[in-house]
Formats: structure tokens, C-alpha cells, sequence
């Protein structure tokens, strides 16, 4: 099994591209099950969710051709996937291919939508908490779906096709609106999804089904408004920068001390996060094509966050800012309100030397004046990279094991860490 080790306390120096976001990715390549035409998607990012999810569509009869590097270009710059599902060819998604990554199971809605029938197993992915599927199964319903549930599959059926309706859900799930925007695009008549996520990769979804000849009205609002369509057809289209990847460099760039340029960076992903670095004392500037990330000298000062819902504060950087919070001044107060069981990076940290009092769903950081390497475990994706930003920091060397969590959401992170003068290697066996 890979491992990774850091020798800490070198600031960070140079420009980070920012990858195309995973989890905007993974929903535009489940969209090509909508139509019998080619999707074409630019800046993929590579990593072991998208080529997981590759397969599994595959299973489905997607094909799938990935366009070789061009001229001038580097594995900085994303790939250019084609997708076509011209028959769907299996309408079952098995357990086996599911469990492995929770977003596979978004292909319920288009094969429905597409088919009149669907049967995919229950997902699997991250320990971070239950996050029950219960809102995907009402929005289906409220289209018309049948829905059954038989040894663990999730068994929907429309035989006559999805009609429009009002899906009002009744909490803000980015999983459900891309599962009932996927069916509410070719359900016939008038859907409207409320209380709807806002997050980046919604509306990078919802805009490629416009591309692809969707009628949705509501882009990056709480409201969408779908006219159903006979069929939706061929497009292109350029997944957005990963907002998170973004976020998780400019904290180790905050934590070192360094100075940072992430490349291709769109701040206004990411404002809330950017906020709470500048409050901390960062310098955060937004320049032409990218974001500047810098501190000089001085000391990181403690902050009071909680996550929430786009725009709020990110649940997937909280890993990532409590690491940088464990070494500024003062006491941070971290309340975590998306998941109920995203603090496992926590004894994690304090074998790095971190002072963290946990009470419910709330994480005290004491900070200290300094870390020190250790050998830790990663537990889930978020709360491996935060283990990394620790390292960067830490005096010693930091042996990170179970490093197949980073590889399903951040590309190339060794290689862009080293290129801005980071001591990182990684290790088979």
C-alpha cells in the first residue's frame, strides 16, 4: 500500500494549476447517459473516481476515448474525454461498482429518464456519515417513478416516462438536485426543484444540460425551472476549476508561510473560504487568470467557522482549515453542521503534536508553536489532504499511510507540492 512522506518546514514558492473539479466531473460524465450523442468534456481531471466512474459507465454501454496530450501541453492541463452512450445497454448499476464510490449512484435518474427503468444498488463511498438517499427516491416519485427497494437496490420504473412536477426537497443535498435535474430535463411538461443547492457544480451541470439542449431556467439559484425536452443531443463543454483543490493549496501555502500563484483559480467559487484565510491574516489577492496566496512573517490568527451549504464555508475544506488552525494564535472554534462524522483526521492531527478538544459536532483548536512530524493514517479524502498540509509544516518527517483517499481527488498532488519546493516522495509497498 503507497505511502507518503513529507519532511516539513519549507514555505511553498511557486504556481499551482488548479485542476478541473471532481465533483463537477463525475456528474457531467453520469449526464452522458441522457442522450445517444457524443459529450465532449475538457479539462478532466485524472483521478481514481473519474476512471472508477469511467468503468461503471461503461458497464452501461458509454463509450468512452480520452484524447492524447497536444502540443505544448502538460499533465498540468486537464484531458479531453468523449463520451457516448448511443444504447444504454444494461440498465442495472451492481452493487460491486457502486459501493465503491457513492456519486455512481446518480445514474439512477438519466437511465430512468432515458429507459423507463432502473435498478442500482444502494452507494458506498467515505465514512463521513449515513447521508441517506431518501430525497433522490421523493424527487423520482414525485416525477412518477415507481420506486422499490429489494435486497439493497434501489428498483425505479416510469414505463410511460417521467412527468413534471414541483420537487420541493426538504434540505439543501447537491446529490438530489443532480439526480432530479438529470430526470426533470427530459420529464415531460414543467419541473420545478426547490430549495435547490447552489454549489458551483450544480450549475456546471445544469449549464452543460442547457448546452446539450436542456430549457432550464434558475441557474445558481435555490429555484430551477426545467421545461422537459424529447431528447437532449451532442455538446462540449469545460469542467470548471476544483474550488476545493484551490482552497486545500492555499492553506498550505498559508501554513508554511509561503507564496503561492494557484493557476486557473476562480475566486468567486470559493468567497466565504476566502474570507476566513484573509481573517486569519493571509494575504489573499486576486489577480488576472488566478489567486495569490502569501504570508510573510507573521502569525496566523485563530478563527470561528462553521460549514455550510454554498455559499457558506465549505464542508469539504473543514479537514484542511482545521490543520492550518493548528498553529495560530488562540483557540478556533470549527463547527461542523453537513456531516456527522467528519472529525476523524482529529487523532490523527494531534499525533502531529495538535491541541483539539472535540464537544458533539464542534472541534476547539488550541494552537501551538509548532508540529512535529509522525507517522499517521489517512481515514477519508478531505482528512488525508489536511494530514498533508500538517506535514508541510511539521518539523521532522511525516509518513502518511492509506494514500489511496488523495488519489480519487487530487491530481498530481505530489507533483505540484515538489514544483513549489515542498520535500514530499511517495512510496510503494
Amino acid at each position: 500500500m503507497d505511502r507518503i512522506c513529507i519532511v516539513g518546514g519549507e514555505p511553498l514558492k511557486g504556481t499551482i494549476p488548479i485542476s478541473g473539479a471532481k465533483n463537477a466531473a463525475l456528474p457531467l460524465m453520469i449526464a452522458s447517459l441522457l442522450t445517444s450523442e457524443t459529450l465532449t468534456l475538457h479539462g478532466m481531471p485524472r483521478l481514481a473516481d473519474v476512471t472508477l466512474l469511467g468503468r461503471i459507465l461503461g458497464n452501461h454501454g458509454v463509450d468512452i476515448t480520452i484524447a492524447g496530450k497536444r502540443a505544448g501541453q502538460s499533465t498540468s492541463d486537464g484531458q479531453t474525454f468523449k463520451l457516448t452512450a448511443a444504447e444504454i445497454v444494461d440498465t442495472t448499476a451492481p452493487y460491486e461498482m457502486v459501493a465503491r464510490m457513492r456519486a455512481s449512484f446518480w445514474v439512477l435518474a438519466p437511465i430512468l429518464a432515458r429507459c423507463g427503468e432502473a435498478r442500482v444498488s444502494l452507494p458506498g463511498g467515505c465514512a463521513i456519515g449515513t447521508r441517506p438517499v431518501d430525497l433522490h427516491l421523493l424527487a423520482l416519485e414525485a416525477l412518477g417513478a415507481d420506486i422499490e427497494l429489494e435486497g439493497g437496490y434501489v428498483i425505479a420504473k416510469a414505463p410511460k416516462g417521467l412527468t413534471g412536477n414541483r420537487i420541493p426537497l426538504g434540505m439543501v443535498s447537491v446529490g438530489a438536485t443532480h439526480n432530479a435535474l438529470m430526470a426533470a430535463v427530459l420529464a415531460k411538461g414543467e419541473t420545478v426543484i426547490e430549495n435547490a443547492a447552489r454549489e458551483p457544480e450544480v450549475g456546471d451541470l445544469a449549464t452543460c444540460l442547457t448546452e446539450m439542449g436542456a430549457k432550464i431556467e434558475g441557474i445558481g439559484t435555490s429555484t430551477l425551472h426545467i421545461q422537459g425536452v424529447p431528447s437532449l443531443h451532442a455538446a462540449e463543454h469545460d469542467v470548471l476549476p476544483d474550488r476545493i483543490e484551490t482552497g486545500t493549496y492555499a492553506m498550505a501555502a498559508a501554513i508554511t508561510g509561503g507564496d503561492v500563484f494557484l493557476k486557473g483559480a476562480r475566486p468567486e467559487l470559493l468567497q466565504e473560504a476566502l474570507v476566513t484565510l484573509r481573517t486569519t491574516g493571509v494575504d489573499v489577492l486576486e489577480e488576472e487568470g488566478g489567486i495569490r496566496v502569501t504570508r510573510n512573517g507573521h502569525g496566523l490568527d485563530a478563527v470561528t467557522v462553521e460549514t455550510q451549504p454554498f455559499p457558506g464555508f465549505p464542508t469539504d475544506l473543514q479537514a484542511q482549515l482545521m490543520a492550518l488552525m493548528c498553529t495560530a494564535q488562540g483557540v478556533s472554534e470549527v463547527r461542523e453542521t453537513i456531516f456527522e462524522n467528519r472529525f476523524m483526521h482529529v487523532q490523527e492531527l494531534a499525533r502531529l503534536g495538535a491541541r483539539i478538544d472535540l464537544k458533539g459536532d464542534t472541534a476547539l483548536v488550541h494552537g501551538v508553536p509548532g508540529l512535529r512530524g509522525a507517522q499517521v493514517m489517512a481515514t477519508d479524502l478531505r482528512a488525508s489532504v489536511s494530514l498533508i498540509i500538517a506535514g508541510l509544516a511539521a518539523q521532522g518527517e511525516t509518513t502518511i499511510g492509506r494514500v489511496y483517499h488523495l488519489d480519487r481527488g487530487f491530481d498530481r498532488l505530489e507533483e505540484k507540492l515538489r514544483k513549489c519546493g515542498a520535500q514530499i516522495e511517495r512510496y510503494s509497498g
